[in-house]
């Protein structure tokens, strides 16, 4: 049987959600029972060497995510919501043309282009037609399109994958980001995790001279609660333990609009990172990720067509 495409694995998986929870792999065996691929067939792949199956459900998880039809919880399992469950009840098959009916997925595939000149909106076509035949991106406005969608996924499974790890590790990994940031100098112990017992509050030091007379002091807090303003007082306060004026507090969740607040508001030096941010900035230095593939786009030199 043929490789099903991303449209036939929107109704498959929305159902097989219903059904039980499942994570990425069990829909993958799912997929190669259900349609009877053979091993060939399992791990065909792309001219980018991407593995077919794992592409297309990928894709299609984006999309039923995006319309609501499914969720993704903290363990990685994607769950029925109400809105797939009303779906189902009612319909024997599932399309993009189906799930422009909801508001938030509209939203996402006529998202405006923000390097275009105009503030107006890619409007869907009169009664939902098929988003693949109103796309009146360029070639280049789809990759672009695409690839802001990979690194949204990516974001939300980075943060997936730290919020089952330990405090502990979690605390290394603030202090290796900002090392890779270029914070602390090029010597030894120029960065530091504090021993948990001993803390009083700041779980990473970075030195930024080798005589350690300019420090930044952390705080890193793998929670999933939002940090309120209590929170970033206490921290405020350790800095003043230690007669530090720098402070920079990372949490893989988010801050109150009260905490934030606070930070415009005192004399320390604080830098807030939520969850979000810290996704994106791991992304762009590297930590926790790697390069998969590259793709160069090439374009008509026409100087060197010049006589």
């Amino acid at each position: 049987m043929a490789i099903p495409t991303v449209l036939d694995l929107l109704y498959f998986c929305a159902t097989q959600c219903k059904k039980t929870p499942l994570q990425r792999n069990g829909f993958r065996k799912a997929i190669i029972e259900h349609y009877q691929l053979n091993d060939e067939e399992a791990e065909q792949r792309t001219k980018g060497n991407n593995n077919i199956i794992n592409a297309r459900l990928g894709w299609a998880l984006e999309h039923l995510k995006r319309a609501f039809v499914i969720k993704r919880q903290e363990d990685g399992y994607y769950h029925i919501t109400e809105r797939g469950v009303k779906y189902l009840a009612s319909h024997q098959q599932l399309s993009y043309n189906d799930l422009l009916q909801y508001e938030e997925y509209r939203a996402f595939r006529f998202k405006k282009n923000k390097k275009a000149e105009t503030d107006t909106l890619e409007e869907p076509a009169t009664e939902y037609q098929s988003s693949e035949d109103t796309d009146i991106r360029t070639p280049i406005e789809v990759f672009e399109s695409a690839f802001d969608v990979i690194q949204e996924s990516l974001s939300e499974d980075l943060l997936e994958q730290i919020k089952l790890q330990s405090p502990s590790f979690f605390e290394h990994l603030v202090v290796h980001l900002l090392k890779k940031m270029g914070y602390g100098g090029d010597f030894d112990n120029s960065a530091r995790v504090t021993p948990y017992s001993h803390d009083s509050g700041i779980d990473g030091i970075i030195y930024e001279d080798k005589l350690g007379l300019d420090k930044i002091y952390i705080q890193a807090k793998r929670w999933t609660n939002t940090v309120g303003m209590p929170e970033v007082q206490q921290f405020a306060g350790a800095l003043a333990g230690e007669k530090a004026s720098k402070g920079v507090f990372i949490t893989s969740s988010k801050f109150t609009k009260d905490a934030k607040n606070y930070v415009k508001n005192t004399d320390k030096k604080i830098v807030l990172i939520d969850g979000q941010s810290l996704a994106k900035l791991m992304i762009e230095y590297n930590v926790g990720v790697s390069v998969k593939n590259t793709y160069e786009i090439k374009a008509i030199d026409k100087d060197y067509f010049e006589e």
